[in-house]
Formats: C-alpha cells, structure tokens, sequence
C-alpha cells in the first residue's frame, strides 16, 4: 500500500489554495491500485452479460458479522453501523483511499489560516437532504455543534468530540460559506470533515436533529440523510434495508459517478458465523459478504467468486498495554512481550494475502509510518527471555515466570468482530508461555467487549483492538494522556512522563508540512515503541469481501469502508448455485 498524501502535500505557501472542483483520473484508483485493494479468483469485475456498461435495478444482499445497534450514523461505532451511514449520508470532503489526498464533495473548496485553527469550507449548491431540507450553511452548523457537543436533552452523546478535539463553533459566512474554529491547531480538521469510519460527521437533517436518541432507533426512516440510499426498514440483530435516493447527483467528483446510484436496493444481513455467511454465499441466499474468514477465502475463488480486500488505514491490531496495573505497569513485561512472539509464524499459519504482519503501530498507508521489524518487534525470544531475568521474573514450576511470589499473568480483552483476531492471539499466546509469560485470553462479541473495556483500566493488562483513521493523527488521539489514553498513563505511571508523551503525540496536529509532520510522527512511534513500550501491534487488518461475479462496483474508501453508489449487478459469469 503506498504513503497516504492527505492535505499535509499542501505547503505554507498553498494554505490559501482552493480546491478545482473536478479533480483528475482519481477514481481509478479506488478500486485496482495494487497493494491497496486486492482482487483475486473469480471472473472479470468489468464482465457483464451485455456491453459492460453498469445496469439500473436490482437488489443487492450483502452479509456482516456485526449488526447496527442503532440507525443513526452520527452514533454507531461498530463497522457495520458506520458502513452503512457512509451510504445514507454525505462529507464535506472526500479522501481518495490510495492517495490520501481531500477532495471535494459537499464542499467545493476550502481555505484555512496559518495557525490551522479555523478551516472555511464553500457549500457546494443544489444539495438536498431527503426529505426536500436544503443542505446549507445553517444545516452544517447545526450538525457539527451537536455532532461534537452533544444535545444531553436528546440524549445526543458528543460522539465527534475525540475527531474534533478543541472544536469551538461553526460560523455561518452566508448560506452556503461555514468557518470551523479551534481553540488550537488541528491539522487532520481536513481529513476529519472527510472521516468515514466509527461514529462519522455525516449530515443528517434538520429535522432529524430535532429528534432524541430514543426516536431515531424507533423509527430509522426519520433519520434521513443527503446521501444516495435511504433507509426503508430496520430490524436490530437480523437487517437493515436500503433503497435508492431519488434524485441524488452529488457523488464525490472523484468516482466520476452522475446521477443516482444503480442499485434499487441493498438489505444488509447480520450473519455471526463464517460458516453461514459462506454457506449463504455459496447457496445464492446472498450476493457478498464482508468478513471473510481466512480458511474460506481460497475455497471461494476456486469457485468463482471474486475475493476483494483492503487494509483498514490507521492503527494495527494492537495490544495496549495497561502502565498502571500489575504486571504490565514493568517495563519489563511490556518489552518482553514485545519480542517474544514469532510474527513468520503468525504470517504463514494465520495470515492470508489479504493480511500483513505489523511492523510499527501505523499501517504503512500512513504517513509518517516507520519500519520497527528489525528492532523492538522482531522475534528474539532469547532477548526477551534476559529482559524478564534481569527484571528478576524466574521460571516458576509450571515455566510461567514468577516475581515477589506472583506469577506472569496477563489478562487479554479482545473483540471477535475480526475474524483473524481469535487465532492471531492464540498463536501469541503459545509463544509467550514459551518464555514464562501467561497470556489469558478473553476475545468477545462487541457489546461485551464494551461492558469490560469500562473496567479496563483497574481489570485488564492488555485491550487488544484498532483504530481506524487514514491520518497519523490518529496516535494522538489513541494514545495522548489528555484524549484517548489508551495506554492509561493518566497523570504518571512508572517511569513514564505523561508531559512528554501529550506533547511529543500532540505536535502531529500542529503542521501540514509533510516532512515535518512525518519527523514528529515518527517521533510519536519511537516515544511509543521504543522508549516506554506501551504497545505491541500484532497484524495490519483488512477487510476483505467475497462476491459472485455478477456483482460490480464495489469500491473500498479511505478507511475502508465500502461505498455503494457505484455497484451494480449483471448477468456476469455468475455460476454460483441460485446465481
């Protein structure tokens, strides 16, 4: 996967460039650049059973492990849910998901002062919510100030405030100009307003607004969006179902797609298990399905289905470990497990083509990204071992090592909604207790997952997940001691300075320079890696879908998140059974 080049390419002296409105042969590259999505198996993507133009109509069935818990796309923070607001709602800009690049959408140009504080965006005109609202200034306002506020009488949680940390207010210039303000310098405000991935700044209505977090779960046909589906129906835990916005003409000028989606319909299944999601796939019962489970992806392609993946842009799988909870507050236990585990043998026994080993806590689509394979996450048992021994961990009687009378137990909180996560640590685990350490394994559903990472920082050594964000700053906001801690440094834990790490992690927000701004992210990786070991980052995950070959236009985005305004389906080579 190449370097993202997000707004950072643009100099000091390009701050006050405005955007062209239509932007080069970008969308090309969404769908077939090599090493960002990869397609393999199955028939010609561009087949189709006529002249290979894309065809108007039909329903697309689409299977996910997870389910949204609540239609409204401000909120929900699992993939599902925010795949799906992607497809009923809008940004102000796009992020071309091979580039990194912002460009336009429902904002047409952009500005921003020297200070990266306050970042103008010009509205494009004729843009419509569903319900026949007017997409202007007014309706960008009060979107972002409750999307990063909250509304406590709607029950309306700040959900944007992590995205937009110091935000403000929006200033309304005129009906289709809005200022954004900071209170200090937010270099990803531009990949920000372009974030497709949990809890997303897409526009919702006016009257949507008004509505309460109760209202909008009881009916999602009232939380209407400017995007080009719509919802017709919500079921929690079975489906969610889609149907083409009428008179939608403002895709991204990116995927050089006019007009209204072609699909009439998308209904969207929530299907737990690999092997019914495969089995569903294989039957007809569906059309694709994300969440493709590793042992299933060449059985698919030799059957004609067509196997597409792409790296999920931000942090790898990690594991964060807890610097204020025995034994993972000693430094010692957090380098140890840092190198004692075998990554070739996770890659050949675990991994498939569509997953890399991590070599840093950043994906390489990241900017700033650095090579740590050789150094502290290399496999050096030996090393690791020596570490636990000069720390004065000794081989207890069962090989688990033991200091001060306890034992080198290390509690694991995991999610299952990957489907490489479960073998991944297992594969962690057998290695570890090679070197004396007792890696406990606790890798659940999301809303357990949830319920126990409230508890993590007193419970829990290591909170294994992700974050996805196609930008570096998405280590200051992961692990910044005054943002999203993830590491619980709070005000100090041994031998760290939590000073140190908010300031080294903060001055990634303070310069689009791209030099810069990858000398100080690498920095950020070294105070993280290197210096105080706070995290061990495990695979770069992907997500990775299988479809029938009558199935088209499927495009993964920045964050990798699908889109579907561009997919249709034709008569193909479809020769799956019930195709």
């Amino acid at each position: 996967m190449s370097d993202l080049r997000s707004s950072i390419e643009q100099s000091e002296s390009a701050r006050r460039r405005r955007w062209p409105w239509v932007v080069g042969a970008l969308a090309v590259v969404i769908a077939v650049v090599v090493g960002v999505v990869v397609t393999r198996g199955g028939s010609d993507n561009t087949a189709s059973g006529g002249d290979g133009r894309p065809v108007r109509g039909g329903t697309l069935n689409f299977a996910l492990i997870d389910y949204q818990r609540s239609p409204d796309p401000q909120w929900g923070t699992n993939y599902a849910e925010s795949l799906i607001a992607g497809n009923i709602t809008d940004k102000l800009l796009w992020q071309d998901p091979d580039t990194g690049k912002v460009t336009p959408w429902l904002a047409q140009s952009w500005t921003y002062n020297p200070q990266l504080t306050e970042f103008t965006f010009t509205l494009r005109p004729g843009v419509t919510f569903s319900d026949g609202l007017p997409f202007d200034a007014q309706a960008v306002k009060a979107n972002y100030d409750q999307y990063i506020k909250g509304d406590p009488a709607l029950g309306i949680t700040p959900n944007g405030a992590t995205l937009f940390p110091g935000y403000l207010g929006t200033d309304v210039i005129d009906s289709h100009t809005v200022r954004l303000r900071f209170a200090h310098p937010l270099a990803s405000a531009l990949q920000a307003v372009s974030f497709t991935a949990n809890a997303g700044p897409g526009f919702l209505s006016p009257n949507t607004l008004r509505l309460s977090a109760t209202q909008r779960s009881a009916d999602a046909t009232k939380v209407v969006g400017t995007g080009p589906f719509v919802y017709q129906s919500w079921k929690p835990q079975v489906e969610t179902v889609l149907v083409r916005r009428a008179g939608y003409d403002w895709a991204p000028p990116a995927l050089k797609h006019q007009g209204e989606a072609y699909l009439d319909k998308i209904v969207f299944r929530s299907i737990p298990e690999a092997s019914v999601r495969t089995g569903s796939l294989t039957s007809g019962a569906i059309d694709a399905s994300l969440d493709i489970g590793t042992t299933d992806e060449k059985a698919l392609s030799s059957q004609g289905f067509s196997i597409t993946s792409r790296p999920v842009s931000g942090t790898a799988i990690f594991f964060n470990f807890n610097s204020q909870l025995f034994p993972t507050n000693d430094i010692a236990v957090r380098k140890a497990i840092q190198l004692g585990w075998n990554r070739e043998s996770l890659k050949k026994t675990v991994l498939t083509p569509s997953y890399s080993v991590a070599t840093s806590v950043l994906l390489p689509s990241v900017p700033g990204y650095a090579d740590y394979s050789s150094s502290v996450l290399r496999h050096d048992p030996q090393a690791a071992q020596k570490i636990l021994d000069d720390a004065g961990w000794h081989p207890g009687p069962d090989g688990i090592r033991v200091k001060d009378g306890k034992r080198l137990e290390v509690k694991l909180l995991g999610i299952n909604n990957l489907v490489v996560n479960t073998p991944a640590y297992e594969s962690i685990q057998q290695d570890l207790k090679k070197i004396g350490v007792d890696l406990k394994l606790t890798v659940v559903p999301i809303p357990d997952y949830t319920a126990q990472q409230a508890k993590a920082k007193t419970d829990w050594n290591i909170v294994a997940a992700n974050r996805s964000r196609n930008d570096p700053s998405v280590l200051n906001l992961q692990y910044s001691p005054e943002l999203g801690d993830g590491s619980y440094v709070g005000s100090g834990a041994p031998g760290i300075d939590p000073a140190e790490l908010t300031s080294t992690l903060g001055r990634i927000e303070t310069t689009l320079d791209p030099q810069q701004r990858a000398q100080y992210t690498r920095a950020a990786q070294d105070l993280l890696l290197q210096k105080y070991a706070l995290v061990n980052p495990v695979y770069n995950p992907s997500q990775v879908i299988a479809h029938s070959p009558g199935v088209h236009g499927i495009l993964f985005d920045a964050q990798s998140r699908n889109t579907f305004v561009g997919a249709w389906k034709g008569s193909g080579n479809d020769t799956r059974a019930g195709g």
